[in-house]
């Protein structure tokens, strides 16, 4: 974002758009976010207990969810209130032929389902450099194809601008992780 869109974004989320911090760890970012817009994150989601009572004993005014991000409904989460912001913490470094957690690869196609849900005005997504890289899987191994770095990363990108083929493999992935059907209207979205 430019300064000057920065400073737009700023404006809104303090006349109370919906902040929400999936992810949330002990709460960096929601510190750095509350320092810059001058309020608390309204929600933060982590599964882990110790993470969201730490978050919780940082950020007090801030609903917790402590609770998988796939369980989590955007809609239901911030009751139709508009959402200003989302950010995504990191993702897992996935080191070169090791195998890939299915779970932890899956968890990029949650800011897609916030996007889907709720239409947010700014999404954040906070990266690992190998992030950038994604691409399939070789099925029967569960490592990454190394002939198709950044295939995904691109589809990923693909999805949430300018769309993807209906024929492209990250689309069904997209679809296997958050329930989709190929068929259904959020998977034409």
């Amino acid at each position: 974002l430019l300064p000057a869109d920065w400073s737009a974004v700023c404006r809104g989320l303090a006349m109370r758009e919906i902040i929400v911090d999936n992810f949330a760890g002990g709460g960096g970012a929601s510190t750095g976010i509350e320092m810059a817009i001058g309020r608390s994150v309204d929600i933060a989601i982590n599964h882990d207990e110790n993470a969201v009572a730490m978050h919780r004993t940082n950020h007090p005014d801030t609903l917790h969810y402590c609770e998988s991000v796939f369980d989590v409904s955007p809609g239901a989460a911030t009751s139709g209130k508009p959402v200003g912001l989302t950010w995504f913490s990191h993702f897992s470094k996935a080191k070169g032929a090791k195998p890939v957690e299915k779970a932890i690869r899956g968890l990029a196609w949650i800011v897609i389902r916030w996007a889907l849900d709720v239409s947010p005005r700014v999404m954040m997504l906070e990266n690992v450099e190998e992030f950038k890289t994604w691409g399939p899987l070789l099925a029967a191994e569960m490592r990454p194809d190394p002939d198709r770095v950044d295939e995904t990363f691109q589809a990923f990108v693909g999805v949430l601008t300018s769309g993807v083929p209906v024929d492209h493999p990250a689309l069904s992935e997209c679809c296997e992780f958050l329930e989709l059907s190929p068929d259904s209207d959020q998977a034409k979205r």
